[in-house]
Parts: structure tokens; sequence; C-alpha cells
């Protein structure tokens, strides 16, 4: 099975190359994975940063649109067009894999599943710490509990157990209808449900909700959700808030769609580039 990983940026090429960078030692080992980079406007820093990643790596493909404001949706959408993936992994360009990430996705998929990953949100200071030498990363990777405990202590992170074994599997099914868990920055889905569902909508412009809104939608079309937690953490780069004035308006939009359960397929979604296609 093909898999697509859907790599989010938006002009942070310092942030985009270490997660390329621990992507790319991972597809290495594995057969018949792609990165598709949804780029939502960034400059010519960042199209220089991937250009020379595509020239050492043919796995490499770029997806980019004017710089009009926050299209996330758009952008996602057009990526998922352009990639060949029966499997598609939705990772933001803050969001800095562990080595095993694509690996452990790839574990957890299931039929009539779509998987939710988890965060650790790290500090401002330790964020410039990981920017100015991002090797420091190979050690967090190896950090024991005592290590993940200190960091917490010192509020370097706002987790301590990101990557405890659990034997039992029940608990990844009991938020399986829960909307509000996943989080855009990190999940998954087979291609097939992400079509079905007409993609992102492509109506909400600006910051906030999209993703919920792509959730509440699989969630009514028959697809639950599956815990991901301590299998495919990231590691969330601190960054300043983005612009949210539209914040509100997708809310409310999300709300006044959540109890609709025959709301299953985006209004303006992907299917608009079949048809040009």
């Amino acid at each position: 099975m093909k898999t697509s990983v859907i790599l989010a940026t938006y002009n942070w090429e310092q942030a985009l190359e270490i997660v390329l960078s621990y992507l790319l030692e991972q597809i290495k080992e594995i057969d018949e994975v792609e990165i598709i980079i949804a780029d939502d406007g960034s400059n010519i820093n960042t199209l220089s940063l991937i250009e020379k990643y595509q020239n050492k790596y043919s796995k490499i493909k770029h997806v980019w649109h004017e710089d009009i404001g926050f299209r996330k949706s758009i952008i996602l959408n057009r990526a998922v067009f352009e990639s060949s993936g029966d499997y598609l992994i939705f990772l933001d360009g803050d969001c800095v894999p562990f080595p095993d990430f694509i690996g452990e996705h790839l574990k957890l998929q299931e039929s009539g599943y779509m998987v939710a990953g988890n965060r650790v949100l790290l500090s401002k200071k330790f964020t410039q710490q990981i920017v100015d030498k991002p090797d420091i990363i190979r050690n967090i990777v190896k950090w024991k509990l005592l290590n993940w405990l200190y960091a917490k202590v010192v509020g370097n992170v706002n987790k301590i157990l990101p990557r405890i074994k659990l034997d039992s599997r029940k608990w990844r099914y009991k938020r399986k209808t829960d909307w509000t868990y996943p989080k855009g920055c990190n999940f998954a889905m087979f291609r097939n449900d992400f079509i079905k569902v007409n993609g992102f909508d492509e109506s909400f412009f600006g910051w906030g909700h999209e993703d919920a809104d792509l959730f509440v939608r699989l969630l009514n079309s028959g697809i639950r959700i599956k815990d991901g937690k301590f299998s495919v953490p990231v590691l969330h780069l601190w960054h300043g808030k983005e612009n949210r004035d539209k914040e509100q308006d997708n809310w409310n939009k999300l709300i006044s769609r959540v109890n609709d359960k025959n709301y299953t397929r985006a209004k303006v979604g992907i299917d608009k580039y079949y048809e040009v296609k």
C-alpha cells in the first residue's frame, strides 16, 4: 500500500527543514512512501529549501499557491489531489516526528477508522534551542521517564509520558466518536475515506476548525476515531498565534453543522479538482 505524508507549511523554513530531515530518514527504510508539501503561500526561502531536498530525494512534491491569507483547507485538498497514496498521514511543518512515526502510523491503520495522533507542546525557549541545534532531537527521542519528568518540571514540555507502551489496546477506541479529540497537526486515514467526504471544506477561510469540520463529516459517514496516543507523538515547536480574526465565523459554521447527521460531504471540496482534470 502506498502512503502519502501530507506536510503543511507556511514561511518557517527552519522548522520545515527539521521535520523533513526526520521524515526522510524514515522513508529510506519504508517502501512506497512519498512526501507532498502543502505550502500555503511561503516565500522564496522555503522554495529554495524544498528545491534543495528535491534535488536529493525524488519522493518529495511541492504544492504551492499564492499567499492571500490562511487557506490551509484549499492547499491540503490540492496536495491530496496531487498525491498517489492509498493511505494519508497529515502532519504540520512545525511538528517534529519521532524516528518511527511513519511506521507506527502504518501499524495503527484499520478499516473504518482514522487515527488521531498526539503532540507534545514545547516551550518558546526550548523550541529556540532546537531550532539553533536540531541534533538535540536525537537525544530527546531517547529520553527516559526521568528526562521527561525533568523537562516538564522546568517547563520545556507539557507532557511526561509521550512514549509509554501499554499492552491493552481497548482504550484506543474509547473516544471513537469524539470529534473534538483529534488534532489537525497529526492524523491519518485511508484516501477513499477522505474522498468520500469530499476532503476539507474550502469555505473555511482564515485560521480555525477546518480540521474539526472534516472529523465531524467522517464520523457522520461511519468512520470512527482510533487513538494513536503513545505510538505516534510529535514534538510541536512553539510559535506565535496565527491571525484569528475568522475563528469565530469558522466556529459558528462548524457548530451549526455538528448535529446534522446527514452532513457528510464538503460543499466546496476536493471533487472540483477531479472535475477539472
